[in-house]
């Protein structure tokens, strides 16, 4: 009676593992490249890509110049928002790459006319 028992228990056991065996769907996968998953990371993050283009040297010394402090710029990006940093982030994009300028000035009026606008900063009404 026992080893009845301990039979039909087996046999349910084993159909039950050969029943979910064929409900497993398979893995697919590929090969990703190196260009590939820094874009996806650059894109997955809007404000290291807006940091990346705030770092470099002309734009730094540029800031300098006009007396914008580094710390407060680091302040001020902190303070925007996923949506406005996104859309700085896609306007970095959009403009030309080489250290014009004029672009680098955009970039920097841009990001103060943000903060303006969200009520962070006050620098336009000081003048």
């Amino acid at each position: 009676m026992r080893i009845e028992r301990f039979r039909r228990a087996c046999v349910a056991l084993v159909s039950a593992s050969l029943v979910s065996l064929g409900m497993q769907a398979p893995a697919a996968a590929g090969i990703v490249g190196t260009a590939e998953a820094v874009a996806a990371a650059q894109a997955a993050d809007p404000l290291v890509t807006v940091r990346g283009a705030l770092a470099r040297d002309d734009v730094r010394e540029r800031m300098a110049a006009l007396g914008v402090d580094a710390a407060q710029v680091d302040a001020r990006l902190a303070a925007l928002t996923d949506a406005e940093t996104a859309l700085l982030a896609e306007r970095l994009d959009q403009l030309p790459a080489g250290g014009d300028a004029l672009a680098v000035l955009g970039i920097v009026f841009l990001v103060l006319l943000v903060l303006e606008l969200t009520g962070t900063i006050d620098i336009f009404k000081k003048t």
